[in-house]
């Protein structure tokens, strides 16, 4: 598996919990999770053993940011703009 990095833009795989996420939004705070598909950008990278763990801040299309998560890498897909050819 290609090594996630600093910036990368991911969607969820599966719904995060509220318990997981701070919320940054007031407006927020009925949630009960954060459904999967959500896009945010890696922020941080914790580097724990043999697992990597990413720091996930969540924004809205104007770029307000209204949640951030600890996930890992089995949480997440990064997603690609361009097409790499290799």
């Amino acid at each position: 598996m290609k090594k996630l990095k600093l910036l990368d833009t991911i969607a969820t795989l599966k719904p995060i919990a509220v318990e997981r996420l701070t919320l940054v939004e007031e407006d927020y705070t009925s949630l009960t999770n954060l459904p999967n598909g959500q896009v945010g950008t890696i922020v941080e990278v914790y580097e724990e053993g043999e697992e990597d763990y990413y720091l996930v801040e969540f924004a809205d299309s104007q770029g307000c940011e209204y949640a951030m998560a600890t996930l890992s890498a089995d949480e997440i897909l990064v997603l690609h703009y361009d097409l790499a050819i290799v």
